[in-house]
Order: structure tokens, then sequence, then C-alpha cells
């Protein structure tokens, strides 16, 4: 019924992710199988010790027979699940690896749109305008502050000093001769200060 509606959904399991369980299954039953023998390897050698109590020698020497072959079942078991183990841990980093391969390749794609939005010489005409345009700022920010240039203080102090020199005109000596002494003023009396008070 979600099908009449919507997309059909893709399965987010890959068929890597089947192999990895199919591998770990089979490991699972290798142990299964390997706790399996070495049960029975404990059980025929406590049999062999009773046959031998008993004296039956062939039958235990048979039985023992047998358990050396299952040790060495036992050998390739422990063989195969590491092989098992080995494999899984291969594939899960591969998989880790194609990811990261995948993102690189993503970047590269990202990485080479942009470079095509900005060439070098887009870059280089936009630093030029970039450099106009404050040099520009900068010249009007100059007038409006009033700022001059260095040519246009020398001229101001050459102005000031000429002015100065104009008014530096010295007064006229008088003619009269200068009094010989000049009355002293009266000396001014200390009055104390009445002092304030504070009204309660």
């Amino acid at each position: 019924m979600g099908n009449l509606f919507g997309r059909k959904r893709r399965s987010r399991v890959t068929e890597q992710d089947k192999a990895v369980l199919q591998l770990k299954q089979q490991r699972d039953k290798l142990k299964q199988y390997q706790k399996r023998i070495s049960l029975n390897l404990e059980r025929e050698r406590a049999l062999a010790r009773q046959l031998l109590k008993e004296g039956k020698k062939e039958k235990a020497m048979l039985l023992l027979k047998k358990k050396r072959y299952q040790e060495q079942l036992l050998d390739k078991t422990e063989n195969q699940i590491s092989n098992l183990e080995r494999m899984v841990q291969d594939i899960e980093f591969t998989q880790i690896e194609m990811k990261v391969i995948e993102g690189l390749k993503i970047g590269n794609e990202c990485l080479n749109k942009m470079h095509q939005v900005m060439s070098i010489e887009e870059v280089e005409r936009i630093m030029g305008e970039t450099q106009d345009a404050v040099e520009y700022q900068r010249q009007i920010d100059e007038i409006l502050a009033g700022s001059l240039t260095e040519e246009d203080e020398d001229a101001i102090l050459e102005e000031l000093n000429a002015i100065t020199q104009e008014q530096m005109e010295l007064p006229e000596v008088p003619s009269e001769p200068l009094p010989e002494k000049i009355p002293e003023a009266s000396p001014v009396k200390n009055r104390p200060k009445p002092e304030l008070v504070a009204a309660s």
C-alpha cells in the first residue's frame, strides 16, 4: 500500500553488508562446532581412561586415534575462524576507505566548481578593484576630514611666517621722558571673614 503513493524505498543494506553478515554467521557456526568438538574430546579422553582401567586397550587406542583426528579438525576450525574474522575486518575497513574516497571525490568536485566560478584572473581583477575602491575611499575621507598633504601644510607654514613678519613691527619709542617713580598703591587691609554658622 505504501508503494502506491510513494517511491519505492531503496534498501540501505549493501552487498558488502550482506557478505559481512554471512561471514559472521559462518564464523558463529564454526565456533559452535568447535565447542562440540571440545566437549567430545573431553568425553572421549575420560572414556579412554575408563577403557584402560577395564583392560580394553585396543578400544582405548581406537578412541585416542579418533580424538587425535578431532584435535586436528579443531586446529583447522580455529584457522578457518581466524580467516573469516580477518576477511570481515578487511571488508569493513574497505567500506570505510570507500567512504573516505567518496568524500574526497565530492570535495574535489566542489573545489573544481568553485575554481571554475573564480578563476585566477577574476580574483586578481576583484583584488585590483578592491584596492582602487579603498584608495578612492581614503581620498574621500581626506577631503571630508579636511586633511592636507605635506605640500599644503608647507605652504600654510610659509604664509604664517610671512604674516608674522609683517606684524612684528615694533611700537614707536615714546619721545617724552619716563616718570622716575611710580606712585605706590595703598595697601589693602585684610578683613576677617565672617564665620558661617549652620542653622539648626
